[in-house]
C-alpha cells in the first residue's frame, strides 16, 4: 500500500540545511566508510569500496544526495562517542521522554563467500523511559544520478537499480513510496531494534540480521578492533588521541590490497563557497608514506607490510621511456586508485549543488598527471624505516629502489608542482629538493646498512650536489630564511620539513631563523598556513584556512629545536581543534570550524610523530 511520505526533518529545519563537516564520525570495513552526523544521519557513504558512487551523499547536497536518517522523535539533545578502543559509534540522544543511542558500525569481514556484503548495522537501544524514534532511508545511486525501486516485504525493504541492490532488514515494519522507505516506532527501556543495510547479488544472498545477529557482529567488531589496538606501544601521555589516530589511520586502509587512502570523502571544501573542492578517495604515494612511518612507530608492521605488497603487486614502477617528448614524469604517479589503477579522470557533477552551496563536486583528480618529486624521497624513506622497523626488504625491492634512486639522479633538478600540487605551473621548489636528497641518502644508508650493491659514487656526488645547491639557492639573505622556492622570498611552512627528515639540524643557526620567520609570518596562535597565495599564486581563487598537518609539523619542529614547553602548548592548543571525537579534517578556518575532506590520513599521521617526538622531549 502506497503511503505519504513525511517530510525529512533536513526540509522542515529553518535556516542551514547542513551539519559542520567536523559534526561527523566515521565508520568502516577496510574497504568503504561512512560518515555519520551528530543527528544521527549517515550522509556520506560508498558502498563497496571507499571509491565507488555514492549512496548517501547529503553532505554534498541535502536534497538529491540520499541519507539514512535516524534520531529520537522528539526534541533531543545530542552526544557521539567512540566505544572504547574501537571504531563502533554510538550518539546518544537525551530526552524528557527518556534516553536511547544509536549503535553504528560495519562488521569486518575476511577473504570468506561474505565478502561482498558491504553491511552497514545501525541497532537502536532505549536505556531509559520509553522513547518515540523515527528513521527514513532515502538512497540516491551513483551520485543520485541513476533511478532506483523500491519493495518492501514485511521487515524488509528492497533498494534496486540498475548498477546496484540493497537491502534493508528492519527490526520494524516499514512503508514507502517506492522510493524510500520510512517508520516511526517506540521502545521501551532495555528494547532494542536493529537495521541492517546489505549489498547483494553476485553470489551474496539475502539475509536477515536478527537481534541475536546483530549482538554477535557488534561482540565482534568490538573485538576485531580491541585486538588490533593492542599492538600498539605507544605509552605516552596524549594516548587516547594518538589511538584515535591509529584507528583512524586503520579505516582508512583499504584491505584488499594493502593500499591507503588520504581520506573517504571527495569535494568538503576547503573554503565555504569556494572551487578548492577536490576528490581524496585515492592512493597519494606521499600520504600513504607518511602512513607507513606513523604506523611503524606505534607498532603496526602488518600495514606496512600490506602497503609495500600493494607497490609492489598494483603500481607499475617500470623506468621511463625516453621517447623525445621531453623531459620524463617518473616512473611513479603521485596517485593511484585503491586498485592500483593509474587512470583518475577528473569530472565535475554539476546537479549536486556541494557542501553548504560549494560547487563544483568533483570527482576523479586531475592532479595525477603532475609531476611532484617528492614523492621519491617520502617513499623511500618508507622503506627504509620498513627495512629497519619492519622486516629486511627484498632484493625485488631494493631493485626498485635503485631504479628510483637512478632516476632521481637524473633528474632531481627538474621544475614541478611541488607538495601542495598547485595549478599554477611548475617551479623549483625547495621541498621537493630536499626529498630528493633524502631519497638518495636514505638508500645510501640502505646499501651501507645491509652491504646491498649500488653505485656508491654517483649517488654520492648528486646528494652532495643536491645539498649545495639547497644551501646556495633556497636561503634567502633578506628573510633569514629557507623560502618556497629557489630564487624567491615567499616563506612556505613544508620547509618544516628539512630538520623532522634530518636534512639540517635542528639547531642550525640557519634553521632557527627560519622558524622564527615562518612562526611570524604564518602561525597563528599555533595554527600554521602552508604558505600566503596572495604572495604565492597558487592558480586557484580564494583564501584557504591553516593547514593542519603544517601545525603539527611546526610542534615537531619546535620540539626538536629544543623548545619543548612551546612545542607542548602548540600540540595542546592544537589538540581543542579536534572535533568531539578526536578527528581533524585538512583545514581549520578563521571561526576555528574544520575544512576539507573528512578525516584526512595527512592531519593524523603529523599528530602521531608530534606526539611520539614530544613524549620523548618530554622524558
Amino acid at each position: 500500500m502506497t503511503a505519504e511520505a513525511p517530510a525529512s526533518p533536513s526540509a522542515l529545519a529553518g535556516g542551514d540545511r547542513y551539519l559542520p563537516i567536523a559534526a561527523h564520525g566515521l565508520i568502516g570495513d577496510l574497504r568503504s566508510a561512512a560518515l555519520v552526523g551528530t543527528d544521527g544521519t549517515i550522509d556520506w557513504y560508498c558502498c563497496g569500496r571507499f571509491d565507488a558512487p555514492s549512496i548517501f551523499a547529503s553532505i554534498l547536497d541535502a536534497d538529491r544526495g540520499g541519507s539514512f536518517e535516524l534520531a529520537a522523535d522528539v526534541p533531543a539533545l545530542t552526544k557521539q562517542f567512540y566505544f572504547p578502543d574501537t571504531n563502533v559509534l554510538i550518539t546518544r540522544f537525551f530526552a524528557e521522554e527518556g534516553m536511547g543511542e544509536v549503535q553504528d558500525f560495519m562488521p569486518v569481514v575476511d577473504d570468506s563467500h561474505d565478502e561482498g556484503r558491504h553491511r552497514l548495522i545501525r541497532r537502536v537501544v532505549c536505556v531509559r523511559g520509553l522513547l518515540p524514534f523515527r528513521v527514513r532511508v532515502s538512497p540516491r545511486f551513483v551520485y543520485g544520478t541513476v533511478p532506483h525501486t523500491t519493495h518492501v516485504h514485511g521487515v524488509q525493504a528492497i533498494f534496486e537499480s540498475a548498477v546496484q541492490t540493497l537491502s534493508l532488514t528492519s527490526g520494524v515494519p516499514m512503508e514507502t513510496d517506492g522510493t524510500d522507505v520510512w517508520a516511526q516506532f517506540k521502545l521501551a527501556e532495555g528494547e532494542t531494534a536493529v537495521f541492517a543495510l546489505d549489498q547483494i547479488g553476485e553470489g551474496v544472498e539475502l539475509r536477515g540480521c536478527p537481534l541475536t545477529e546483530a549482538e554477535g557482529e557488534f561482540e565482534a567488531t568490538v573485538r576485531y578492533w580491541r585486538h588490533w589496538l593492542s599492538k600498539s606501544r605507544y605509552r605516552g601521555r596524549w594516548r587516547e588521541m594518538v589511538h584515535r589516530s591509529a584507528l583512524t589511520l586503520k579505516l582508512l586502509t583499504y584491505a584488499p590490497t594493502g593500499a591507503i587512502v588520504a581520506a573517504p570523502t571527495t569535494s568538503l571544501p576547503e573554503r565555504i563557497g569556494g572551487e578548492r573542492n577536490w576528490d581524496y578517495r585515492y592512493v597519494w604515494i606521499r600520504d600513504a608514506a607518511f602512513c607507513v612511518y606513523a604506523l611503524l612507530r606505534l607498532g603496526f608492521t602488518d600495514e606496512a607490510e600490506s602497503f609495500m605488497r600493494f607497490l609492489s603487486e598494483r603500481v607499475a614502477l617500470g623506468a621511463c621511456e625516453d621517447d623525445g617528448s621531453g623531459p620524463c614524469d617518473g616512473p611513479l604517479q603521485i596517485m593511484y586508485g585503491i586498485d592500483g589503477r593509474t587512470d583518475l579522470p577528473e569530472r565535475e557533477l554539476p546537479h549536486l549543488e556541494g557542501h553548504r552551496g560549494s560547487a563544483p563536486v568533483r570527482i576523479g583528480n586531475s592532479a595525477v598527471g603532475q609531476l611532484q618529486l617528492d614523492i621519491y624521497g617520502e617513499l623511500i624513506d618508507s622503506l627504509y624505516l620498513y627495512d629497519k622497523w619492519g622486516a629486511p626488504i627484498s632484493s625485488a625491492h631494493w631493485d626498485t629502489v635503485c631504479g628510483l634512486v637512478d632516476w632521481v639522479v637524473d633528474n632531481w633538478d627538474q621544475p614541478d608542482e611541488g607538495i601542495w600540487e598547485t595549478r599554477g605551473g611548475r617551479k623549483n621548489f625547495l621541498y621537493s629538493r630536499v626529498m630528493c636528497w633524502v631519497a638518495i641518502e636514505r638508500a645510501i644508508r640502505m646499501a651501507n646498512h645491509r652491504g646491498l650493491p649500488a653505485d656508491h659514487t654517483r649517488w654520492c656526488k648528486a646528494r652532495d650536489t643536491i645539498y649545495r645547491r639547497i644551501m646556495r639557492e633556497g636561503w634567502s639573505e633578506e628573510r633569514r630564511a629557507f623560502t618556497q622556492s629557489e630564487g624567491e622570498d615567499v616563506l612556505d611552512a613544508s620547509v618544516l620539513m628539512m630538520p623532522l627528515a634530518k636534512f639540517i639540524s635542528p639547531t642550525d643557526p640557519k634553521w632557527l631563523s627560519t622558524l622564527d620567520a615562518l612562526g611570524k609570518d604564518l602561525v597563528s596562535d599555533s595554527l600554521v598556513y602552508r604558505y600566503d597565495p596572495m604572495s604565492s599564486p597558487d592558480g586557484l581563487r580564494g583564501e584557504e584556512g591553516t593547514f593542519s598537518i603544517c601545525s603539527f609539523w611546526y610542534v615537531e619542529a619546535l620540539t626538536r629545536a629544543g623548545r619543548a614547553d612551546d612545542a607542548r602548548l602548540a600540540f595542546e592548543k592544537m589538540l581543542t581543534y579536534a572535533n568531539h571525537l578526536g578527528l581533524y579534517a585538512e583545514e581549520i578556518d578563521r571561526t576555528g570550524e574544520q575544512r576539507g575532506n573528512f578525516p584526512q590520513a595527512f592531519t593524523h599521521l603529523a599528530l602521531i610523530s608530534a606526539a611520539f617526538n614530544l613524549d620523548k622531549a618530554l622524558g
